[in-house]
C-alpha cells in the first residue's frame, strides 16, 4: 500500500463526492499534507473535518470567531496528530498500561470511512466510522466498531458510539479531547466542577477535590476530573462570549493546558500558543473506563455552542 492509498484509504476522492457531496454545503477534497477532508458550509456555520483521525479542526458559527484552537506548527502527516481541533481518543487515555502502540489510541491517526450525510433545515449531518485495521488487531483490538456522527449547526452536536462484535467483554477509554480557541487562558473561568474529585497529574495523580464553584487556570494543569456528568462552562471576557459544553455518557472530564514549560517540549505547538487554547475533555478514562459485553454498544454525546459572556466574577483556584 502507497502513501496514496494510505490517505485515501478506501475511498477515493472522486467516490467521496460522487456518493456523499451536497451542492453548495460539503464538498471533500486535498487539504494540508494531501489529507482528504470534509469542508462544510452551511447557512449557520463553517466546519472542516479530515477524514485522517475524524479530526474536527474548524467550527465557526455564524457570527462568531472560530470555536477550536488549531496549532499553526500542526503536522498533517499520515501516522501523526493533528494539534488542536477535536481529536479522537480510543481505546486508551494517554499512554497504554503496557506501553504498546501510541498515546492516546490509535484512532486519532488511522483513515475513518463516510458513512452517511445528509441535511435536515440547515444543520449538515456527517457520520464517519472505524473498524479493525492492521495496527489495531497487532495491539488487541479486532472486534469493535466505532460510528462518529456529527450535526453541524448553529450548535455542534458530537456522538462517539462504540460497539463491541466480539464474543469477549471490550474494555476500553475514549474521549474527545477539545482544544477550545481563548483569548488568554489565565482570564478564562471555567463553571461545573464544584465539589467534583479529580486527579492531580502535575502533582504525582494526587487525588483532589475542587472546591471553589469556578476554575482559573493559571499554571500547568492537567485534571482528569471524575464521576462526573455537570454541564461546563468556559467564560471568556476577552472574546465576549461563553462556551457551553453538555455531555452524556461520559464521566470524566479532562482540563488541561501545558503552559509555558510543557510546551517548551512539544514541536507542534508554538511557544506563545498555549497562551490561547484550553482543552476541555469530554472523556471516559480512569476510574470511569467502559467495559462492553458482546454485542453491546456505548454512545458518548458532547454539544456545544457559543453564548454572550456572563458577568460571573471569579475567584482564582
Amino acid at each position: 500500500m502507497d502513501r496514496n492509498d494510505k490517505l485515501t484509504s478506501m475511498q477515493n476522492l472522486t467516490e467521496l463526492n460522487d456518493s456523499f457531496a451536497i451542492p453548495g454545503m460539503l464538498t471533500f477534497q486535498q487539504g494540508n499534507g494531501g489529507l482528504l477532508c470534509a469542508q462544510i458550509t452551511t447557512p449557520v456555520c463553517t466546519a472542516t473535518l479530515y477524514l485522517h483521525g475524524a479530526h474536527l479542526t474548524h467550527w465557526q458559527p455564524e457570527g462568531q470567531s472560530s470555536v477550536f484552537f488549531l496549532s499553526e506548527h500542526s503536522k498533517y502527516e499520515v501516522g501523526k496528530a493533528i494539534r488542536g481541533g477535536i481529536p479522537l481518543i480510543f481505546p486508551w487515555f494517554g499512554a497504554r498500561a503496557d506501553g504498546a502502540g501510541p498515546t492516546h489510541g490509535f484512532a486519532r491517526t488511522q483513515v475513518w470511512d463516510v458513512a452517511f450525510t445528509a441535511v435536515s433545515g440547515d444543520d449538515l449531518h456527517l457520520t464517519v466510522t472505524l473498524g479493525p485495521t492492521e495496527e489495531s488487531r497487532k495491539l488487541g483490538f479486532d472486534n469493535f466498531r466505532v460510528a462518529y456522527e456529527l450535526i453541524f449547526g448553529r450548535e455542534l452536536t458530537l456522538r462517539f458510539s462504540v460497539a463491541n462484535q466480539g464474543k469477549e467483554a471490550l474494555h476500553f477509554e475514549e474521549g474527545m479531547h477539545t482544544y477550545f480557541q481563548v483569548s488568554d487562558v489565565a482570564n478564562v473561568s471555567v463553571l461545573g466542577l464544584k465539589d467534583t474529585e479529580f486527579l492531580d497529574k502535575i502533582d504525582n495523580f494526587k487525588r483532589k477535590r475542587q472546591t471553589d464553584e469556578v476554575l482559573r487556570v493559571t499554571r500547568a494543569t492537567d485534571r482528569p476530573y471524575l464521576n462526573t456528568e455537570a454541564t461546563l462552562t468556559l467564560e471568556d471576557p476577552g472574546l465576549t462570549r461563553s462556551i457551553v459544553n453538555a455531555k452524556q455518557g461520559s464521566k470524566t472530564t479532562v482540563v488541561w493546558n501545558p503552559w509555558a514549560e510543557q510546551a517548551a517540549a512539544l514541536p507542534d505547538l508554538g511557544p506563545d500558543e498555549w497562551r490561547h487554547m484550553l482543552c476541555v475533555e469530554t472523556v471516559n478514562a480512569v476510574d470511569n473506563a467502559l467495559i462492553l459485553q458482546p454485542n453491546e454498544a456505548h454512545t458518548m454525546e458532547a454539544k456545544i455552542s457559543v453564548q454572550p459572556v456572563s458577568s460571573t466574577k471569579a475567584p482564582v483556584q
